[in-house]
Formats: C-alpha cells, sequence, structure tokens
C-alpha cells in the first residue's frame, strides 16, 4: 500500500471501469472525469516530472487505466512528455492547451492584481521589461508581462515557458525551495546549453543555487538568450514556500557601467513587501 492508502501493484487488472467508493459520482461521467483530474493532479503536485510507473502508483489507479488516461491527456494537449535524458523512462509535464488555459485564469486571480502595483512600481523605476512567473513542473510560466518604455520589445509573452536552470526567475524559485526538494528536481532535470553562459552540470548548478540564496536573487547572464540580461527573486507565500518570481529583464549592452544594485535593491525591496501583501491578500 502506499501513502494514499491505495494498492500500488502494477500488475493487477483493469477489469472494470466501476469506480471506487472514493469516486462514486452523483453526476454521470464524475467517476471518469474524476480519474482525469487525479492524474492531472498527481503530474501539477510533482516536484520532478513523473514517469509512468510514479502515475500508477501515486494515482492508485490500473496501470492500464493510467496508459489510457495519460494518452488521452497527452493528445488533448493537457500533458506532454517531458524531455528526458537517453535511456530515461518517459515522464510526463502539464502540456500547452492546460498551460495556455491556466494563464488565462491567473487574470482573473489574486495573485497578479495583489503585485499589480508592486510591478508596476518595479518597472517605473527600472526602466526595464518586468515579468511574473509561476512554477509549472520543471518550468516556469509568465503569468504577467509589464513592457518597459523604451523603444525595445521583449520577444516574451505571458503564457510562455523558462527553463529553471538558464533564467532568472527558474534558478530563483530552485533556490527557494527546501534543499532536498531542490535536489531531486535538479536530478530530474536535463540542463540543456542554451547558450553558451548556460549552465549544463549538476554540481555547477547546486553551487550557483547555494550563491542565490546567500544573497537573495538570481542572475540569467545571457544564459537563456543573447544579448539579454535578468535579475529575478522568488515571492513566498503565507508558508514560507516559494508561490511566484519577479525579474527585470534588460538587454546586455545597457549592463556596461551599470551596477547590478539598480536592479536589484528595488527587487529585494519588491520581495519583502510582496510577501507581506500577500499574505493579506491570499488569507484575509
Amino acid at each position: 500500500m502506499d501513502n494514499l492508502g491505495r494498492s500500488n501493484r502494477l500488475d493487477q487488472p483493469d477489469t472494470s471501469d466501476e469506480p471506487r467508493p472514493a469516486d462514486k459520482p452523483g453526476v454521470a461521467g464524475t467517476a471518469a472525469f474524476a480519474k482525469f483530474m487525479t492524474v492531472l493532479q498527481v503530474v501539477a503536485d510533482a516536484s520532478a516530472a513523473p514517469a509512468m510507473a510514479d502515475l500508477v502508483r501515486l494515482s492508485g489507479y490500473p496501470r492500464p487505466t493510467v496508459y489510457r488516461i495519460v494518452a488521452a491527456l497527452v493528445e488533448q494537449g493537457m500533458l506532454a512528455e517531458a524531455p528526458v535524458a537517453a535511456g530515461v523512462p518517459g515522464r510526463y509535464r502539464l502540456g500547452p492547451r492546460l498551460i495556455q488555459l491556466a494563464s488565462r485564469a491567473w487574470s482573473q486571480l489574486d495573485l497578479r492584481s495583489a503585485l499589480a502595483d508592486d510591478l508596476r512600481a518595479l518597472r517605473d523605476e527600472t526602466s526595464e521589461t518586468v515579468h511574473l512567473s509561476v512554477p509549472a513542473g520543471q518550468e516556469m510560466i509568465y503569468i504577467d508581462k509589464l513592457e518597459s518604455q523604451g523603444p525595445v520589445r521583449m520577444a516574451s509573452r505571458v503564457g510562455g515557458r523558462l527553463a529553471l536552470h538558464c533564467s532568472a526567475a527558474g534558478k530563483a524559485y530552485m533556490a527557494a525551495l527546501p534543499l532536498s526538494t531542490s535536489d531531486a528536481l535538479i536530478d530530474a532535470l536535463v540542463l540543456t546549453p542554451c547558450m553558451p553562459n548556460t549552465i549544463t552540470r549538476p554540481l555547477a548548478l547546486r553551487e550557483e543555487l547555494a550563491r542565490i540564496r546567500e544573497q537573495g536573487y538570481a542572475v540569467d547572464n545571457e544564459e537563456n538568450e543573447r544579448g539579454i540580461v535578468c535579475y529575478g527573486v522568488a515571492i513566498a507565500g503565507p508558508d514560507g514556500r516559494p508561490l511566484a518570481c519577479v525579474s527585470v529583464s534588460t538587454l546586455g549592452y545597457r549592463q556596461q557601467g551599470v551596477p547590478a544594485a539598480r536592479y536589484v535593491a528595488p527587487l529585494l525591496r519588491l520581495r519583502d513587501m510582496a510577501r507581506r501583501r500577500l499574505a493579506l491578500s491570499l488569507n484575509p
């Protein structure tokens, strides 16, 4: 039995789609829908992209049932196969269609509205593009963007994805996680070299996260995109765990002779104010 009190045998037959007692519906189709939602929730809650065996164990459903559910969710864009190293069993993450739906929903939730004034003030003080992103499995997702008032526009967009290991937001998020969680996440990541400056060794990434924990902010020094430098901080929720990240993106040539404190100081102020603001907004 797993820690959910359900059998985790992988060879049990899928003889019936009759609902389990916990799934008995009050409306036709509820049991089948609940199974899909359970599998989605397992993927969403996982600190690293789960394999099929993980989904079977954590959902408590028979392997054939989970295979059918995953295949349908992948076909509909609600799940996607995560990139893995050669020889590693397939793993799954939230899919593009689900993320697009979620990014639209964020605009109606408290997170963006709670931080709206702070993000606008940060954009005005730095005169640079500001992003708000949230974690989604092994990536970060932009849920808000405030453009610089200068003539150059960043190619990023709300709903766009960021790799964790080569973005300021992603590294700030990982550094804010409990050490055991960030270590497990690093072990599961494929450290794809996006740019010459991208960190591609797990040990180097762990050392980078240690520096971020010490200084309180992360830097993407042209690690994700040529010519773009970003500074980012994690925003903690009321429970102290990272809920979102805020980053400032600027062109690399603007960094010449400009101290990092120009971006870091207002980011750190926002981080501290945002935690207090979210505590009031999300727990009225």
